[in-house]
């Protein structure tokens, strides 16, 4: 049966084009659905102020008070490449029924949506672009997910990526 489940995923990653490096101009950036991701896009954009990457320092929780319960932050550990959740919010911990804040990655219960989590971290940490992903069939614990998320990287030096701020929401 779960197999069978398992089976229906449809997962769709696109990267989302950003200014430089012959990139697309942000503007092309439509394909983000919901309007907080494409604030919080924006948001991302405005802080990078030349760099490649803005750092988590340039944003004030203040400022993301919009997508507050919706926002994960992950550290970034390099050589080997690992993720630890620093935030994951309420009601994200809520829709999941549990909660990896201070925990790695490879404590998260589902092994196959493990991997492909790891598969998502890893490509923006490589690129080091925003990632946007759109989940329409998921199903973990018998239950159907549909939600919109938005990988944004993020680097202290404004070049290796050190963090990502993720921004979820529920369709």
């Amino acid at each position: 049966m779960m197999r069978a489940a398992l089976a229906k995923r449809r997962w769709r990653l696109r990267a989302a084009p950003v200014e430089g490096r012959g990139a697309q101009p942000a503007e092309s950036v439509v394909a983000i659905e919901a309007p907080l991701l494409r604030r919080l896009h924006d948001d991302w954009l405005a802080r990078r102020r030349g760099r490649l990457l803005p750092a988590r320092a340039d944003f004030d929780p203040v400022d993301l008070k919009y997508l507050m319960g919706k926002l994960l932050l992950v550290d970034v550990m390099h050589e080997p490449l690992r993720f630890r959740y620093r935030l994951v919010g309420t009601e994200l911990v809520r829709r999941a029924g549990f909660d990896l804040t201070g925990r790695t990655l490879d404590d998260y219960p589902d092994p196959e949506y493990r991997e492909y989590t790891r598969q998502r971290y890893a490509t923006a940490v490589v690129t080091r672009q925003p990632l946007r992903s759109i989940q329409s069939r998921l199903i973990l614990d018998g239950r159907l997910r549909h939600y919109e998320a938005l990988l944004l990287p993020l680097g202290a030096d404004g070049e290796t990526v050190d963090m990502l701020m993720i921004g979820v929401i529920h369709l």
